[in-house]
């Protein structure tokens, strides 16, 4: 795009020229993505991270509240403004996430006084306080959609739809724990963060193209965008998925919920897309029976832990 009465050849794109540009672009990542890089609490991942939990948590409420206006929220005992009133559902569903929630924040707190100790000891988080600082709420939509959120701050969300597939209390533990393990891992702040990187190096290339003609800009930024989707974003939210299942997989053995229940859960998941899903590197979301099959080979572990946890062995 040309602006009237600018001179590109004035402004930083006349002195480096398009390829500097990119080269200046990829070098304002790179330092851009070293000063906000940290290790994923539990994992260990790199984790690239912009924004404050208090920040996230206040747009993770914001969210929340904007969509509960929009949806058919079933009620709990004593709620006179719902859409509908299910009180054993949502009281069954806050009992599990309360579990849950309860387990998350004993995790925590076994990992920082293993850290002050100067222990360490397998996937024990060191993810700070994080628990302390969320305004947990699990609440129900009644919608026939199979799908369940969590967003920063510990806000909560089943929908109706996924209560068959679940089947029971351990398989809704599992979509629980594994949505809430997105929130521990602070995932939507590192989405965010890929945002902002995915945006700065569209305005580059912007730049860098702007003398191009109209075709080859397009061209140009499409592949951008095209690679960006498929080179950065859908695999880090397919990261994302696997690293919620192994979070979310320790809540439940720590909650004492039968982790058997999850690669069931996933094999119901499967038989939902009815063999049309899209080629995994093409997902956002990795595969369900390989999701399912991952889980297998977890089992001898968690259950283990489970009965660690829970004093009690699997039947």
């Amino acid at each position: 795009m040309r602006i009237p009465g600018y001179d590109r050849s004035q402004g930083l794109a006349g002195m480096l020229g398009g390829r500097g540009l990119i080269i200046l672009a990829i070098i304002v990542g790179l330092v851009f993505w070293w000063f906000t890089n940290q290790k994923q609490g539990i994992t260990g991942r790199s984790q690239m991270l912009t924004s404050s939990i208090e920040d996230e948590n206040r747009m993770g409420l914001e969210a929340y509240m904007q969509i509960l206006s929009e949806e058919p929220v079933m009620c709990s005992r004593g709620a006179t403004s719902c859409a509908m009133d299910d009180t054993r559902e949502v009281e069954r569903i806050r009992a599990i996430g309360r579990r849950l929630q309860e387990a998350a924040a004993a995790w925590e707190a076994e990992g920082a006084a293993m850290s002050v100790e100067g222990k360490t000891e397998g996937s024990l988080p060191s993810w700070g306080a994080l628990t302390n600082t969320f305004n947990w709420q699990f609440n129900v939509i009644d919608a026939d959609t199979p799908n369940a959120f969590a967003l920063p701050g510990g806000f909560v969300a089943i929908y109706s739809g996924i209560l068959p597939v679940a089947a029971n209390d351990d398989g809704l533990a599992a979509v629980m724990s594994h949505e809430i393990g997105h929130a521990l891992a602070r995932h939507g702040g590192e989405r965010m963060s890929q945002g902002q990187i995915m945006s700065f190096g569209q305005l580059a290339i912007g730049l860098a193209v702007g003398d191009m003609g109209y075709d080859t800009q397009r061209m140009v930024m499409g592949a951008f965008g095209l690679g960006a989707e498929l080179g950065v974003l859908k695999p880090f939210s397919r990261a994302h998925e696997s690293e919620a299942d192994i979070i979310g997989l320790e809540l439940l053995v720590r909650a004492c919920f039968d982790p058997r229940e999850a690669p069931r859960l996933w094999r119901r998941m499967a038989e939902l897309g009815d063999g049309a899903r899209p080629p995994e590197f093409l997902s956002t979301h990795p595969d369900p029976e390989a999701r399912a099959a991952v889980f297998e080979k977890l089992m001898p572990t968690a259950i283990a832990a489970y009965e660690k946890h829970c004093g009690r062995k699997l039947t």
